[in-house]
């Protein structure tokens, strides 16, 4: 019995992470997004050409850009949160918490602030800033880049999330561990993190609407 669990573990060892390779990491990189979107040029890819981790994640909202901007113009740390798992964000010290209103103390960002992720953390300064269309974060080393693009269909719009990572001096272990284990992850987080914009952002434009008068 002990010979077959061990067996059962080694098997599953080796081939949860090929089959995560195989099938599951193109979609796990581009959760929500399309073929076209995956291969568009975002503003900010040009930053970190030749990334070591590429991920382009979307979702669609049911609202115009200028409702779905306020709320990534005042994300951060002591701002308006990250509307993802504020717990697990603040384990590491980042001092999110997920506002559901729009605060106008934070949306007079403009391109050149830097931003703390924790005490540790690094310094995300934003690179590009196009009201309703782009917003680029960089980190002052340059080995990650993060773009939010908005792009309108109709009365909705596509929210694309854009990750450029590099790693240059990782050993050999901690790019496998950020593979299997990071990628992940960012997932959960990120896909977390785009559901609350969309439920935040499709409340306040519908709230915006006027009512149809009963007849």
């Amino acid at each position: 019995m002990r010979t077959r669990t061990m067996t059962l573990v080694m098997g599953a060892a080796v081939l949860g992470p090929a089959a995560y390779l195989d099938v599951g990491r193109k979609r796990c990189l581009t959760w929500g997004a399309t073929t076209e979107e995956v291969g568009r040029t975002m503003p900010g890819d040009d930053l970190l050409p030749n990334p070591d981790f590429l991920s382009t994640r979307a979702i669609t909202i049911d609202a115009p850009p200028g409702a779905v901007w306020p709320w990534l113009v005042q994300m951060g740390p002591g701002r308006g949160g990250a509307y993802t798992y504020d717990w697990i964000e603040n384990l590491f010290g980042l001092n999110m918490h997920s506002a559901d209103e729009i605060l106008p103390q934070f949306q007079d960002l403009k391109a050149g602030d830097v931003q703390q992720l924790g005490s540790k953390g690094p310094r995300l300064r934003v690179e590009v800033l196009e009201t309703d269309q782009a917003m680029v974060l960089r980190s002052e080393d340059g080995n990650w880049v993060w773009a939010f693009g908005l792009y309108p269909e109709d009365l909705r719009t596509r929210l694309v999330s854009r990750n450029r990572i590099s790693t240059p001096d990782a050993p050999a272990f901690q790019a496998v561990v950020g593979v299997l284990v990071m990628e992940p992850g960012s997932l959960v987080m990120e896909r977390k993190m785009l559901l609350g914009i969309r439920r935040r952002a499709e409340a306040r434009a519908q709230s915006a609407r006027p009512s149809r008068q009963a007849s």
